[in-house]
């Protein structure tokens, strides 16, 4: 009788932390209307979504956490909570690389939470025109695989687009095989590219006599075997619920911690946040040792440089520009000099920007 009560009296107790629960989340939207209210009255962006402002929300919450909650879990809360506060001051639209059920589209979730208003787009060009012509306010497109490297057509984009690096979104790549047919029957595997590559070996081993087609998205290959006999998709388990299909194999990417890296285009610039990364893309002149200058004020002013990649100028045979990543953000001082002196050495250094590092 005893344990009965005391159960009864902890759902009470539930009962009651959940009412404060409600009370506090609807306090908190109001709060955010506020801004919105005081910001629109002082003449202000309606851009109401501040990346470097969430970031630091987020770091605040990990740190304060003391559980039973796991920090990232009560950071994915307060994650879904910005979102829905945000929605209420403004819908938040944002393209991605779809159609539904791609890692991109996940990626997306993630960065902003569920409360959003996502828009499909069929290649990677499509989602930085739909943020260039301010059809939506961000967009989200993958950058590079940890087995496969950088994905060269969003490189190839930036080139020549005006937009900004506002973030960045790690996901943790399950690749999985999907079909309507039995294993023994196919014929044809359709995925992105970067798919293929990642899972090169299982594909080798087990599907070795199938055609490998290319897709612009694994959501699309799934898709499209929906309505194709004798053919699978190698796509996100998701897909395989939103198109109908059958997981023939599950997790057969060939690296364990396969994980894609995806970065938030926007036309804003983003404030410090106090932990960022600033993103350059650069060219050097012709001559000897170009490169070695070009590195040289990085060094001598401490700044750690994250990645490096070339790519084809466009502009010429054998000519190349460098997508260089460094830590820190550019009004910082020594980032803010450094970038002044690539600039001095350079034929041209232009920061694609810079954004706070990925919290979750």
């Amino acid at each position: 009788m005893s344990e009965q009560y005391d159960l009864q009296a902890i759902r009470q107790q539930i009962d009651e932390t959940d009412l404060q629960i409600q009370q506090l989340l609807n306090k908190r939207t109001a709060m955010a209307q506020e801004v919105a209210h005081i910001k629109i009255s002082n003449g202000e962006s309606t851009d109401f979504y501040r990346p470097d402002r969430e970031a630091m929300v987020l770091r605040q919450v990990i740190k304060r956490n003391e559980g039973p909650l796991a920090a990232d879990e009560m950071a994915r809360l307060f994650r879904e909570i910005m979102s829905a506060c945000l929605a209420a001051e403004k819908p938040l639209q944002v393209a991605y690389l779809g159609p539904e059920g791609s890692f991109t589209q996940m990626a997306a979730l993630k960065q902003f939470g569920g409360s959003i208003k996502l828009q499909p787009m069929t290649t990677i060009s499509d989602v930085f025109q739909a943020v260039e012509t301010e059809k939506v306010s961000y967009g989200i497109v993958p950058v590079e695989n940890s087995t496969e490297g950088v994905i060269s057509h969003t490189l190839d984009r930036f080139i020549n687009s005006s937009l900004k690096i506002n973030g960045e979104v790690s996901l943790r790549i399950h690749h999985h095989l999907l079909s309507k047919s039995e294993l023994s029957k196919l014929t044809k595997v359709y995925a992105h590219p970067q798919a293929l590559a990642q899972c090169r070996q299982w594909l080798s081993k087990n599907v070795a006599n199938c055609e490998l087609i290319s897709t612009n998205s694994n959501s699309e290959a799934a898709q499209r075997v929906a309505s194709e006999p004798h053919s699978a998709a190698i796509a996100a388990s998701h897909a395989a619920e939103l198109y109908d299909l059958s997981i023939l194999a599950s997790n057969i990417e060939d690296e364990a911690n396969n994980t894609t890296r995806f970065v938030v285009i926007g036309n804003q610039k983003v404030a410090s946040s106090g932990d960022d990364k600033t993103a350059l893309l650069i060219s050097t002149k012709n001559k000897p040792g170009a490169l070695q200058a070009l590195l040289k004020p990085l060094a001598d002013k401490g700044i750690s440089m994250t990645r490096i990649e070339s790519r084809p100028a466009g502009t010429g045979i054998w000519e190349y520009v460098f997508f260089i990543d460094i830590e820190g953000h550019c009004q910082d001082e020594d980032v803010a000099e450094a970038i002044a002196l690539l600039e001095q050495e350079s034929s041209m250094c232009r920061v694609l920007g810079s954004y706070p590092k990925a919290v979750l």
